[in-house]
């Protein structure tokens, strides 16, 4: 059983801000089984957007595994919120969690 989105995504902001980067909240989602986005920032001009990983990249379906969502290793804020808005289009009990790291760690499993 997948650990509830809510649990997750509070463990998630602990855990980056632990870390020393900065996590905020930015859209709550269903709190049972809403889609996570994770928007890292890297103070820099390159962003990354990681969501859930295509099904077939998923190991157990208990844990969840994030993919980038552009094919290049960084995009632009601009493109990533215009990927961001199509998601909620599609999936309005999204999450987006907001990261600011000059590293660009995303603390997570990539598929």
């Amino acid at each position: 059983m997948r650990l509830r989105a809510d649990f997750w995504v509070a463990a998630y902001l602990r855990r980056c801000n632990g870390a020393g980067a900065s996590a905020v909240l930015q859209r709550r989602g269903d709190a049972e089984a809403g889609a996570i986005y994770i928007l890292i920032d890297c103070l820099d001009g390159h962003v990354v957007l990681l969501g859930p990983a295509p099904a077939g990249e998923q190991a157990d379906g208990i844990e969840r595994v994030f993919a980038r969502q552009h094919r290049e290793p960084f995009t632009d804020a601009a493109d990533a919120q215009a990927r961001l808005a199509k998601a909620i289009v599609y999936d309005a009990d999204l999450w987006v969690v907001a990261v600011e790291d000059r590293q660009g760690r995303c603390f997570v499993d990539l598929g």
